[in-house]
């Protein structure tokens, strides 16, 4: 289920000290520790009945810290509803690497043996509670655990309502509020990127903004508009085949922003889905 250090390990935060003696760090009684001994049978067999949430820290990295203590007082006002393990990746390096740690603070969760990547950045509280409740309605779905009070931002519900009542402009005015006040919500940031989206095909026509783009193919807007047409429409892959052909035949400002809307069209799709992986990659060779 897990698998070894991948090449970018320590990327955001240098980890590269993890093969070298760990520094002596204070006892930190925060939540249940986790080691290679019991990470399989205290946390990943928990997983199967109530959902588990592990923070990978450093006393180097003091914002991690922080984290740490939020999600300690999250986990006691939910009433140990899941559980909290703490990984110190000085005194673990190997459970970090099993966990494909790349940064300090990261968050994975584990639900019916599974693991599913939270986030790896210091988030402030709304934040991570608004994650952990959506982990918790996640979890539920499966039989693990029970469903959380829906509990959503005053934004959050004033998009949601602007969109079901068809007004896109009114709901992404509050999402963009709403990432203005939270601007490391998750969730903030795809409902912006999806309303876009849908304002951005908005009156076209799916088969004539496409052939537009096939019959001119070096021409950014008629493929940045067919991108997000192909998107909508589910055809992912062709969309991001289009893009990164048009990012290899650009330079510059026109460069970056395919760059940027390609980058935009991935966070619209699941981050483990072998087209965003696959296109990802090429899009690293293409830029480097």
């Amino acid at each position: 289920m897990f698998v070894a250090n991948p090449p970018n390990f320590g990327q955001a935060f240098d980890l590269s000290s993890l093969g070298k003696p760990a520094p002596s760090s204070p006892n930190i009684a925060v939540g249940k520790v986790v080691t290679k001994e019991n990470l399989a049978s205290d946390f990943v067999e928990l997983s199967m009945t109530k959902p588990v949430v592990l923070l990978c820290w450093s006393t180097r990295a003091p914002h991690s810290l922080d984290t740490l203590a939020i999600l300690d007082k999250l986990n006691k006002e939910d009433g140990d509803t899941w559980e909290l393990g703490s990984i110190d990746v000085d005194a673990a390096p190997e459970v970090a690497s099993a966990l494909q740690a790349r940064t300090v603070p990261y968050a994975v969760a584990l639900v019916g043996g599974q693991p599913i990547p939270l986030f790896e950045e210091a988030m402030t509280e709304s934040d991570i509670k608004s994650v952990i409740s959506k982990l918790l309605t996640i979890a539920a779905e499966q039989g693990i655990g029970e469903v959380p009070e829906e509990k959503l931002e005053p934004e959050e519900s004033e998009a949601l309502a602007a969109l079901e009542a068809g007004d896109l402009v009114k709901a992404e005015d509050a999402y963009k509020r709403f990432l203005t006040r939270m601007p490391a919500n998750p969730y903030a940031k795809l409902g912006l990127a999806h309303t876009q989206l849908q304002l951005r095909i908005l009156n076209s026509d799916p088969s004539q903004t496409i052939a537009a783009a096939n019959s001119a193919p070096l021409n950014i807007e008629n493929a940045l508009a067919a991108a997000d047409m192909e998107v909508a429409t589910g055809s992912v892959e062709p969309a991001f085949i289009r893009l990164l052909a048009l990012i290899k035949a650009t330079s510059g400002d026109e460069k970056a922003r395919v760059k940027d809307r390609l980058l935009e069209l991935f966070s619209l799709v699941d981050p483990a889905d072998p087209r965003v992986i696959k296109a990802r990659a090429e899009l690293a060779n293409a830029l480097f």
